[in-house]
């Protein structure tokens, strides 16, 4: 997985509630495509035309906004089913943050596993990045610290947000659910030996 430590970038107004899934990533596309090939399907529905041309009524498609690496959007983002495509797809497409009041539970745990940082704060603080955002997005810049658990708005106001201290280290060290695990092989090892020589029965199938 790969290290978030911070993302300095525009903020993308997304401020929409209840952001779902299927929306983020239709499932059909989760049929055949490879985790790497799912960006260019995010959002596939409100991304482009029917002729295949961006829909610049979709404001990620929009300048100065495309390429963007943090989103902001309003409640529930993520909601709907657990397809974990869903992270797959906006990291595809660049996202490494999305900043809002709350998450879909099975898609923020999935973000955690995938290294794309899900943010909550109030949403009066993610109306005042989006709006100093939309005031001057040539030099708006949004800071995202991992590290220093804040977030820097454009007009340089610090606000602090939660994260699980154990789910904080995975994402700066880059590390998932299986490989903070393998961190403890000795242990493991250490145990099996142990078990196997007082149930030395339960070991016998075990090649």
């Amino acid at each position: 997985m790969e290290q978030f430590r911070s993302v300095t970038g525009l903020a993308i107004p997304l401020m929409e509630a209840n952001v779902d899934t299927d929306v983020i990533i239709p499932i059909q596309r989760l049929v055949g495509s490879g985790r790497d090939g799912l960006g260019q399907y995010a959002f596939e529905r409100r991304r482009y035309l029917p002729d295949g041309s961006d829909n610049l009524d979709f404001i990620p498609n929009r300048e100065p906004y495309k390429g963007s690496s943090i989103m902001l959007a309003a409640e529930n983002f993520g909601c709907g089913s657990s397809r974990e495509g869903a992270v797959w797809a906006l990291m595809g497409m660049g996202i490494r943050c999305v900043i809002a009041p709350s998450f879909g539970d099975i898609f923020f745990a999935n973000c955690f596993q995938n290294g794309l940082l899900p943010v909550k704060l109030p949403i009066e603080a993610i109306r005042r990045i989006a709006q100093e955002t939309e005031e001057s997005p040539g030099n708006a810049r949004t800071t995202v610290d991992l590290q220093r658990k804040v977030v820097i708005t454009p007009r340089g106001e610090t606000i602090p947000f939660g994260v699980d201290d154990r789910k904080r280290h995975a994402m700066l060290e880059g590390l998932d659910d299986i490989s903070l695990t393998l961190q403890q092989g000795d242990a493991i090892a250490a145990w099996k030996e142990k078990d196997r020589a007082s149930r030395g029965w339960a070991w016998e199938s075990v090649a």
